[in-house]
């Protein structure tokens, strides 16, 4: 594990969900290594929280993050191998938003000022974005020479229509919030100084639900938009017919039948 003397991440614990702020304020919230290691412990680490029901991720400061550290990748040049140093950095980032991805927990971004490059691809590893108007999302790596290594080229079209993604990549010019929520992109917008908040609003109605469905949803929806629909179709029937046999599928008929609000265990 790198070294470092910065907090990178904080992570505070509110009611049922895991707030998880990048926390490099002065270097815009860049993604280095050391941040994505913590992140990475952090994710981890909440997979033992059985009280921990969803996940927020911030950014502390002016924005969300400004993407990938370009000083930490600047310093592979003085490597004896700066290309496999390149290419180990951007495997690291795309092995743990993939890890993000299919956590178990459902996740929420809490975008606001700004989310470029590495930091788009990481908030479009969370299963829902909130952002606050006035937000920039974008993928500037065309300016640089060269494309989003980290998800983006694979994710974004699969969140939006494909032209618009291709024009995103290719140009490397951000889209503002509202036009980002128009696209889909963007799941809900708040208030300047509101998208924390606006954020863990949707994330309790998250953790409300049945911890084993909540899990089985994401997967599904992974496997609709990558796969076959009949063989999603299939997956899905076998899933629901699984999760139709737990515990929690019987808590919440008999609190629908009894009138109340359900208490799933994750059982």
């Amino acid at each position: 594990m790198t070294q470092t003397t910065e907090p990178l991440i904080r992570t505070e614990l509110r009611d049922r969900v895991a707030i998880l702020t990048l926390d490099r304020p002065k270097q815009l919230n860049a993604l280095s290594t050391a941040l994505v290691d913590r992140l990475d412990e952090e994710l981890h680490a909440l997979r033992a929280e059985r009280a921990i029901r969803a996940v927020v991720l911030t950014g502390e400061g002016r924005g969300f993050s400004a993407g990938a550290d370009l000083a930490e990748i600047g310093s592979f040049a003085e490597s004896p191998a700066p290309s496999a140093r390149f290419r180990d950095f951007v495997g690291h980032l795309t092995e743990v938003f993939q890890r993000l991805q299919e956590h178990s927990l459902p996740s929420v971004a809490a975008l606001h000022g700004f989310a470029y490059g590495g930091g788009l691809e990481l908030s479009l590893a969370c299963d829902l974005r909130v952002a606050e108007r006035g937000t920039l999302l974008g993928v500037p790596e065309m300016k640089l020479g060269v494309l989003p290594g980290a998800g983006g080229t694979q994710r974004l079209p699969r969140l939006i229509a494909p032209a618009v993604a291709r024009q995103m990549i290719l140009t490397g010019k951000p889209i503002d919030a509202e036009r980002a929520h128009t696209l889909g992109l963007v799941n809900e917008l708040a208030e300047p100084g509101g998208g924390l908040d606006a954020a863990l609003e949707l994330a309790g109605t998250l953790a409300a639900g049945a911890p084993l469905a909540l899990a089985a949803g994401k997967r599904l929806v992974d496997a609709a938009v990558a796969g076959d629909l009949r063989q999603g179709v299939d997956y899905e029937r076998e899933t629901v017919s699984v999760l139709h046999s737990t515990r929690d599928s019987a808590e919440g008929l008999q609190a629908f039948r009894e009138r109340r609000e359900p208490r799933f265990t994750g059982e």
